[in-house]
């Protein structure tokens, strides 16, 4: 099954009437059958903020925008994390040297000369270090 028809299938899970979008009801109703309570209100600004057209209701192309969105917050996250192994005392970058000294750790054994010949690559600027901008170029 592809991701696409997974979002459907979820999507028309919340969609009870089979209309193709999710009303401020609906979405009570779904997340009353979960257990949880919703009120009009709070599901009338749920809709508005998932309503990325703003025709009043929230169609599967709102919805699967909103889940990967979601996705995307979770990935740079996930990428701050990560960059925050190799940079150097919190300095916001990669030098040669932490990439030297997070290599050593994982076991790759590099010289200062190779780490920075690595960097070179995705240094889109030129200052001989990554930034998080250059590393995300360079993880996508």
């Amino acid at each position: 099954m592809s991701k696409w028809q997974q979002y459907e299938r979820v999507f028309s899970h919340f969609d009870e009437n089979g209309d193709g979008r999710l009303s401020p009801l609906e979405l009570q109703q779904c997340v009353r059958k979960m257990g949880g309570e919703l009120s009009a209100m709070d599901a009338e600004t749920a809709i508005k903020f998932l309503d990325l057209d703003e025709d009043g209701s929230v169609k599967l192309e709102d919805f699967v925008k909103f889940v990967e969105g979601g996705e995307e917050e979770e990935r740079e996250k996930d990428l701050k994390e990560a960059f925050k192994m190799y940079e150097m005392e919190e300095s916001c970058c990669i030098t040669p040297k932490s990439l030297k000294r997070m290599l050593s750790r994982l076991g790759e054994s590099k010289t200062i000369d190779e780490c920075r010949i690595m960097i070179s690559h995705f240094d889109l600027n030129g200052d001989e270090v990554l930034n998080f901008d250059e590393f995300k170029v360079m993880m996508l």
